[in-house]
């Protein structure tokens, strides 16, 4: 079943000292319930700016994305309000980054409650679901440290648990071991392919990294804004 799909996506760029920067040229992409799909390409493929539309992150100049999570219709995200985009990505889409983005004043355990508290779940529950999230990325002894006090790769993993702890169908990643150094990165990988098996996770993932290419069920290939080439694993 496919649950998101991309109809000829254009997305552009205006720079007051130059003409229109074309990020996006028609892109159009399926992705199906459970499946893992690495997208691959250069620096300036467009692969961040494609997750970003995917995720309602940002609008696209041209084209639609769609989401069919629950069996229904697919549902158009450009026509959805700002209240039910917010809710498409509170309780449907997780999302991690190359740069962790946690909060430096916060701790570990409460990095990751905030996604629950934000979508108005007591904070019993929030702080119950965030520890048993961190124990299962391996940081149940690191509950009560801040982000400067963890390593690069413990910072990724709070990040991985963050973007869980919603329990998501969906998780959209952007180069998350960019930052790592190879031992990290094999931990993430090793950690990321455990979860998705446990969570049913449907995942997309940009990356110049090969192995987290080789492990995916297909490698979609990008260049100057537009789909290549794809290879099925």
């Amino acid at each position: 079943m496919t649950i998101l799909s991309a109809e000829n996506l254009h997305k552009a760029y205006s720079l007051r000292s130059t003409n229109d920067t074309i990020v996006l040229r028609g892109i159009s992409l399926a992705i199906s319930s459970g499946e893992y799909v690495a997208l691959v390409g250069p620096s300036g493929a467009g692969k961040s700016t494609l997750l970003h539309l995917l995720g309602g992150l940002d609008r696209p100049d041209g084209g639609e994305v769609y989401y069919c999570f629950d069996g229904g219709p697919p549902r158009a995200l450009s026509r959805l309000d700002e209240s039910a985009r917010t809710r498409l990505r509170s309780f449907e889409i997780g999302f991690v980054f190359q740069f962790h983005h946690l909060l430096a004043e916060f701790t570990a355990l409460e990095n990751v409650m905030l996604p629950l508290l934000l979508r108005g779940e007591r904070r019993g529950q929030a702080q119950d679901a965030a520890r048993a999230m961190l124990e299962a990325v391996g940081l149940g002894h690191r509950l009560g440290h801040l982000p400067a006090e963890l390593s690069g790769g413990e910072q990724q993993r709070v990040a991985l648990a963050r973007a869980l702890v919603i329990r998501p169908r969906l998780l959209l990643a952007d180069e998350p071991t960019g930052n790592l150094d190879s031992q990290n990165t094999e931990r993430l990988l090793s950690l990321i392919a455990t979860l998705r098996r446990e969570y049913q996770l449907t995942l997309l993932v940009a990356t110049h990294s090969a192995e987290i290419a080789a492990a995916a069920d297909r490698i979609v290939f990008l260049r100057d804004g537009a789909i290549v080439a794809e290879k099925r694993q």
